[in-house]
């Protein structure tokens, strides 16, 4: 070996130098106990080390972990307890369904499914550029119940389908043609991204962590199913998907606005893919089985004796295309994502369990709450002023998990002590975790892919992502708002 990959030398220094800061110098607030002050140094310093990328998530995770076991932070003396804390992590049922959801989601690109229901939108409405946006915005919605990485979905999906779109009419980066059509379809491929993100559990890696820490921070009275999630989304996503690309259209208009050709460029791709194949027939009712399960529709109508947990749904998702040959256990094996996301994820919901159980998730609530409660804000102002500092505090952020980990308990548990209706408020901050990829180029590891194929430049796509930010949060606050009052959440 001759080479090696050591943490990078400045984002370490960083990291370690705020986790000594914190450890040693800044002294435990009053109420605050010394070790749940030790691990908050080692949180802060581990996000500090994903934000700066001192090494990958998972490598950063696994440094994390040991940490916690070796400090004894979590049981003080008891060094065999604090190390069953610092595994717990990878007990929790949530962690998996996201692991075996993205396991499942490779089927997508193995058998081609994933391209044939893309081309096949826009065989049916691409006779338009307008329709070709929509066409783009129904099967990214399509995929992503199923699809837990947002970025596999919009970057390695709809991307190669909209970049084949835009490249039959000539619209290329290196031409300096995106105006034709290329710079408008890029925006929308991004900007659907974070909307079906938002739309369910399942649609992206730290939603789940998000339910998880509402029920934590609730002491389990508020659980968020997958169905209760999708139907709150329901009406809010649909609004958005259908707003966004006008909006973006009204933006950055193209110059090709009809697109007689497109359908039959999509049916050519389609002829090309051949008869539905026998895998993505498997693949196909596997996918229907999961969102039966998840909906809980057997529970509905045969009684709870047939509610199946999700995580278990989707464990028998997989096993059915292992059994059936769809993917092989090397495919498994071999998808570094879906284990990398079980450990970071693993190691991240453990501190943030922890610190809940220790009282610093408690104290910092209150510290908060007190804050917004000086300015005299009712639960309504606070609710919106905590909204709008999470949702653009993301453009110091290059990561939805970090954003989510280091912030989300702490403004959940500030808009619980100003007296904010817990699902209401839970379900505003859950949203706006995924809404907030709007915002920049490096948002999530979908915009990179993207941005990076050229046909936008920084200016719009900040430009863009701001606009879209405004739009989506006026949506969700006041349309989602009414929905979830009209359903009874709140």
């Amino acid at each position: 070996m001759d080479k090696l990959t050591p943490l990078k030398p400045v984002p370490t220094l960083i990291a370690v130098a705020a986790a000594l800061l914190i450890w040693f110098v800044i002294p435990a607030p009053e109420g605050v106990e010394p070790n749940a002050w030790q691990l908050l140094a080692l949180f802060i310093g581990t996000i500090i080390a994903i934000i700066g990328k001192a090494m990958p998530i998972g490598a950063v995770s696994v440094i994390a972990i040991a940490l916690v076991a070796l400090t004894e932070v979590t049981h003080p003396g008891q060094p065999g307890a604090a190390l069953s804390d610092a595994l717990s992590g990878f007990s929790n049922p949530l962690i998996w369904l996201i692991g075996f959801s993205i396991m499942i989601s490779l089927s997508l690109n193995k058998t081609g499914l994933g391209g044939r229901i893309g081309y096949y939108f826009i065989s049916l409405f691409g006779k338009r550029t307008l329709g070709i946006a929509y066409a783009l915005t129904m099967a990214e919605t399509t995929l992503a119940p199923v699809t837990p990485s947002n970025t596999a979905r919009g970057g390695g999906i709809i991307h190669p389908i909209m970049k084949s779109i835009a490249d039959s009419f000539g619209s290329k980066a290196e031409l300096n043609t995106v105006g034709k059509i290329g710079r408008y379809l890029a925006l929308v491929n991004y900007n659907i991204n974070p909307v079906t993100s938002a739309m369910f559990i399942t649609a992206t890696a730290p939603n789940p962590l998000v339910v998880s820490l509402i029920a934590k921070g609730t002491h389990d009275s508020v659980e968020l199913t997958w169905g209760m999630w999708a139907l709150a989304a329901l009406v809010p996503g649909v609004c958005s998907l259908l707003v966004m690309p006008l909006v973006i259209y009204l933006l950055y208009p193209p110059e090709i606005k009809s697109t007689p050709n497109a359908p039959h460029f999509a049916q050519e791709k389609l002829r090309e893919l051949g008869p539905v194949t026998l895998p993505e027939k498997i693949t196909l009712a596997v996918f229907a089985l999961l969102l039966v399960l998840w909906a809980g529709i057997p529970a509905m109508i045969f009684g709870p004796a047939l509610a199946v947990n999700p995580t278990t749904a989707a464990l028998v998702g997989l096993a059915v295309l292992l059994a059936s040959g769809v993917l092989s256990w090397d495919d498994i094996l071999k998808h570094k994502g879906a284990w990398d996301t079980v450990v970071w994820f693993s190691a991240l919901v453990m501190m943030a369990t922890y610190l809940g159980k220790l009282g610093l998730i408690t104290w910092l609530s209150q510290s908060v709450g007190a804050a917004i409660a000086h300015m005299g804000m009712s639960w309504v102002g606070g609710t919106l002023l905590l909204t709008l500092v999470y949702l653009y505090s993301h453009y110091f952020f290059a990561s939805t998990t970090a954003h989510v980990t280091a912030m989300f308990a702490a403004f959940f548990a500030a808009g619980i002590a100003l007296g904010a209706p817990p699902v209401l408020l839970g379900l505003i901050l859950a949203f706006s975790s995924s809404l907030m990829m709007s915002l920049t180029h490096y948002a999530t590891g979908t915009a990179p892919i993207i941005f990076g194929s050229g046909y936008v430049t920084l200016g719009e796509w900040w430009k863009t992502g701001l606009v879209m930010s405004v739009v989506n949060l006026a949506i969700w606050l006041i349309i989602g708002s009414l929905w979830w009052k009209w359903l009874g959440f709140w």
